[in-house]
């Protein structure tokens, strides 16, 4: 990725430089750099404060609640995961960070899910059908408000930021729906085998 933007770079230098236009490609490269660095600060205090939410929700029992609440779809997604599992919790953690938009937040809870979904695989090599299905999940992404991108339509001064909601749950909805069926029929064909096998 690195490359392709150093030959993007490159690229509009030279072609700035040959059409007479290297001024307006330097003051582009330096507005960017200063919108990126509104944007970022923009991003700090939403992500503080809802990686706080998150924290307090954990500690508060909330996040028990929410995993009593979807027990029933975990349960049917997530079968060879017992219900007592820390992983249950996590997933649920995992799925309402993402439901509000903060991937950056659901990252470190999913990867704590995975270590979890390891423990109880039975193959260390290989991942199970939980892992693939968490996976799937995590990269529909299924957004109730797309928090993340609310604060940098807000930083770089979008007028009316929340008009994206309704089309990213539609998408974002289909995404999701069509990730876990695609699991659940990939799950058909692919059964686990343990180390020994």
């Amino acid at each position: 990725m690195n490359y392709i933007f150093y030959f993007l770079i490159v690229i509009s230098i030279i072609a700035g430089a040959i059409n007479g236009k290297l001024t307006d490609v330097v003051n582009a490269i330096l507005s960017g750099a200063e919108l990126s660095v509104k944007v970022a600060f923009s991003l700090i205090g939403i992500m503080a404060f809802w990686l706080g939410m998150m924290k307090i929700a954990e500690k508060s029992g909330l996040v028990e609640i929410i995993a009593k609440i979807i027990k029933p779809v975990t349960k049917h997604l997530f079968k060879e995961v017992p219900e007592e599992s820390q992983a249950i919790g996590d997933i649920a953690m995992n799925f309402s960070a993402n439901a509000l938009g903060l991937a950056n937040a659901a990252t470190p809870i999913g990867i704590k899910a995975m270590k979890e979904l390891q423990k109880l695989n039975k193959n260390k090599k290989s991942a199970s059908n939980a892992m693939c299905m968490l996976l799937a999940m995590n990269t529909a992404g299924f957004q109730l408000i797309p928090a993340t991108v609310i604060a940098v339509l807000i930083g770089v001064g979008y007028k009316n930021p929340t008009e994206i909601i309704a089309p990213t749950l539609l998408v974002t909805s289909i995404t999701f729906l069509s990730a876990i069926t695609l699991a659940k029929i990939f799950e058909k064909f692919w059964h686990p085998q343990t180390e020994d096998e």
